[in-house]
């Protein structure tokens, strides 16, 4: 008796689960600068941070109803970092890091979608001043909604963290406790995805 509760118990988690299981509506949707954040997190002298973001960038996202076969891509304006510091923005802006001159842009582009709504992952390539580097960003769905014209909206959230000197940003000076700059960076992505209303028929 006690076995065929248990059983029966699982069966229903289960069908409840599937039942208010996240679905992405499927379509393309062009990212809206206004409504999202490209940011990341440096350690500074060990003990603290600073926070950076890219206030310039563009890019889409395309759902398909097969979840696996979804693909994204961001292209960011290097020159349009905002560290709220106006002397190290120029700094990172220059040779020794970006090299914006003769590296304008950053690009992400996905090459495998894994998981589900609830519980995904992006594997894509990231090219940096000239050099590309498989990552992984775990994400976050958090849902999608019509705004007041019946244009879709999507919203995600992305993180992951990349080790900068494989990207060429090699720049550092050390001090008694070490770097100035430290090598891991985090990066934390919001977007918002704008999918135009059908206005056909």
């Amino acid at each position: 008796m006690k076995m065929m509760t248990a059983t029966t118990a699982t069966i229903i988690t289960l069908l409840s689960t599937a039942a208010f299981a996240k679905t992405i509506p499927a379509g393309t949707y062009t990212l809206d600068s206004a409504h999202s954040q490209v940011g990341f997190e440096v350690p500074h002298l060990v003990i603290s941070s600073v926070d950076g973001r890219f206030t310039k960038f563009d890019g889409s996202i395309t759902i398909d109803p097969k979840l696996e076969k979804s693909k994204a891509n961001l292209n960011v304006d290097i020159n349009s970092i905002d560290t709220s510091n106006a002397d190290r923005d120029k700094h990172l802006k220059s040779p020794d890091f970006f090299d914006v001159a003769k590296n304008p842009t950053m690009k992400f582009v996905t090459k495998k979608v894994i998981g589900t709504a609830d519980d995904l992952k992006l594997v894509g390539d990231l090219t940096i001043k000239g050099k590309t580097k498989e990552i992984t960003l775990a994400v976050k769905y958090l849902g999608d909604v019509k705004d007041a014209y019946g244009n879709q909206k999507i919203a995600f959230t992305a993180t992951g963290k990349i080790n900068r000197q494989e990207f060429g940003l090699t720049w550092s000076q050390a001090v008694e406790a070490g770097p100035v700059v430290g090598d891991e960076i985090t990066l934390n992505i919001k977007i918002q995805g704008n999918r135009p209303v059908d206005k056909k028929g």
